[in-house]
């Protein structure tokens, strides 16, 4: 599909949006450094941000009959967006979608809410489970689709049902076995799902407990992680038998940088935009993983997602 095709799209796509759900948050030419946690990454041509899931399935169903591009998007805490931004439709899945509810040991959240706010209702609740996700810097949406994890927890330990829609609008069911999950990995991807409901089943614990695990936990995160400089947590994944941060700090690579991106000097396994352009950042990630493999003889596969087109390159 040609840009002008898309191009053409947009407003069509935009007046139905429009005429079926109104109110629904729609921005044209939408900066998409604004909505990632690197902040970086160009215009994307129409983003809308859905405030339940009727107007999920209602994006899907329209952007699929007009044959417009679709992305899908979370917190934008594991996203690179090069220079040039995206093309068709964006559908950020955050911050109109959050509700939260607890019954007995089972807690539903939308995909929207923070994994934060899941990990605090279901210690509030004298739930156990999910200190781990307090501090992860994602929807549980997001978290679901890639099995996030960190301290020894995963969602894949806590995820029994996931519920979604596939590119066309039609409602997917997953149980915990059809989700397969794996090591940043779920049968979501596959499906190119777009989750709109997450239930967790979790075991009780003691609340005053729960609630200092999760201070403990993100003591541990701010003495160890460069929490003060954009980033999109850890940029690569863990190599079997390995772990990239290690190989990157012996590579000597600690604090490089290029231009206006630099491996962080407080944790390798990070790489922060320092004012830079996702040209930076990307030139920055082929270097690591270029020292790396002739060093280390170890390939390392990118964790952030990396979406977009470059930027056109200007005359001069």
């Amino acid at each position: 599909m040609t840009t002008q095709t898309v191009v053409r799209q947009m407003p069509e796509l935009e007046d139905a949006l429009k005429r079926r759900a109104p109110g629904l948050p729609l921005e044209a030419g939408a900066l998409m450094a604004r909505y990632t946690t690197l902040h970086l990454g160009g215009p994307a041509d129409l983003l809308a941000t859905p405030r339940h899931p009727e107007e999920l399935q209602l994006l899907l169903e329209e952007a699929h009959r007009l044959g417009a591009p679709l992305t899908l998007m979370g917190q934008g805490s594991n996203l690179l967006v090069r220079d040039g931004g995206i093309r068709g439709l964006v559908v950020r899945v955050a911050s109109g979608m959050r509700g939260i509810t607890v019954h007995g040991d089972t807690l539903v959240a939308q995909a929207g809410a923070t994994m934060t706010s899941a990990a605090m209702a279901a210690a509030e609740n004298s739930l156990a489970g999910l200190s781990f996700a307090s501090g992860i810097p994602g929807t549980v949406g997001g978290g679901a689709y890639m099995n996030a994890g960190a301290y020894g927890g995963e969602m894949s330990q806590v995820v029994v049902r996931v519920d979604a829609f596939d590119r066309q609008g039609q409602a997917l069911t997953f149980t915990r076995p059809e989700l397969a999950f794996g090591y940043r990995h779920s049968a979501l991807q596959q499906r190119d799902a777009a989750v709109y409901r997450v239930v967790f089943q979790l075991p009780g614990g003691d609340r005053e407990e729960l609630l200092q695990e999760m201070v403990e936990l993100n003591r541990r995160r701010a003495e160890k992680q460069p929490l003060n400089f954009p980033s999109a947590g850890s940029t690569f994944k863990r190599p079997a038998g390995y772990y990239a941060a290690a190989l990157i700090d012996e590579c000597g690579l600690r604090g490089y940088a290029l231009g206006g991106a630099q491996v962080s000097e407080k944790h390798a396994g990070f790489l922060l935009n320092r004012g830079g352009t996702a040209a930076d950042f990307l030139a920055l990630m082929a270097h690591v993983q270029r020292v790396v493999w002739e060093q280390k003889g170890v390939r390392l596969e990118p964790e952030v997602r990396i979406l977009g087109e470059d930027a056109p390159v200007k005359p001069v």
